[in-house]
C-alpha cells in the first residue's frame, strides 16, 4: 500500500491526536487546558483540533515524565516547538532529518525519536483513513473496510478484546493482517458514537469461530 503523505500543518481531532501520540484522550485535553502546548499547535474554533506536529510534543511530555522534571520538559517543548512551528508547512517526513537536539546548560535532550514516531503514526493513520468507506447505502453508513461489507468497529472490537490474529482472520476472510491493524487504528481515532446496535445478523463475509451463550441471571424475588 502506498504511503499517504501528511503535512505538518494537518489538524487532528483530539481522539486522532491521542492515537498518533500514543496517549489517552484525557492527556490530549490536559495539554491544551493546562497550556502545556504552545499557542499555534491547537485550535478551539468549531471544536478542538491539534496540529500533527503537536503529537511529537505530547508524546515527549508524557513519555519523559519519569526522567525529567516538569520544568525541563516544558523548556524542551518551548525550544522544539518554535522549530516545529517554523516547519509547519512542510511534510512531516521531511522533518525527520532535522536536528531536534535541545540543550540547556548541562542538559541535552534529543526529540528526534518522537518526531520519527509521529511521522510513522501519521502515515498509519492516513493509510487507515484510505481503507475506510462510509456509504449510506451500505449498513446504514457505518464505516466499513473498503471493498467489503465488514464494519470497521466490529473488527476493532475483536482486536481490543485480545482475540488472536488467526481467529480474527478466520472471522473476516476478506481482510488481511494489515487491514485489521488499520481498522483498529481508525476505530480508535474515530470512536463509535452511542451504544452499538444489537443485531443477530453477521456482517457479510464473517464466519463464527466460537460461540458461547451466558444464561441471564434471574432477578431476586
Amino acid at each position: 500500500m502506498e504511503a499517504v503523505m501528511s503535512s505538518a500543518a494537518d489538524m487532528l481531532k483530539p481522539s486522532e491526536a491521542a492515537v498518533v501520540a500514543r496517549v489517552a484522550l484525557r492527556d490530549v485535553n490536559r495539554v491544551i487546558d493546562e497550556h502545556i502546548l504552545p499557542e499555534g499547535f491547537f485550535s478551539l474554533d468549531d471544536g478542538r483540533r491539534v496540529a500533527a506536529t503537536a503529537c511529537t510534543l505530547i508524546a515527549f511530555y508524557f513519555d519523559s515524565a519519569k526522567r525529567l522534571t516538569s520544568e525541563e520538559r516544558l523548556f524542551a517543548i518551548r525550544e522544539a516547538g518554535s522549530r516545529l512551528y517554523r516547519f509547519r508547512t512542510r511534510a512531516l517526513a521531511s522533518l525527520v532529518e532535522e536536528d531536534w537536539i535541545v540543550r540547556d546548560e548541562f542538559l541535552t535532550i534529543d526529540l528526534a525519536p518522537f518526531v520519527r514516531r509521529t511521522n510513522e503514526r501519521m502515515e498509519r493513520l492516513g493509510a487507515a483513513r484510505e481503507i475506510v468507506l462510509s456509504d449510506p447505502d451500505v449498513l446504514g453508513g457505518a464505516p466499513i473496510v473498503r471493498g467489503t461489507r465488514v464494519p470497521v468497529h466490529d473488527v476493532a472490537a475483536s482486536v481490543a478484546a485480545g482475540l488472536p490474529m488467526d481467529r480474527i482472520l478466520a472471522a473476516y476472510p476478506s481482510l488481511d493482517t494489515d487491514k485489521i491493524e488499520l481498522a483498529a487504528i481508525y476505530a480508535e481515532a474515530n470512536p463509535a458514537r452511542g451504544r452499538p446496535r444489537a443485531t443477530d445478523e453477521l456482517p457479510k463475509g464473517a464466519v463464527i469461530v466460537a460461540e458461547r451463550r451466558v444464561p441471564r441471571r434471574r432477578k431476586a424475588g
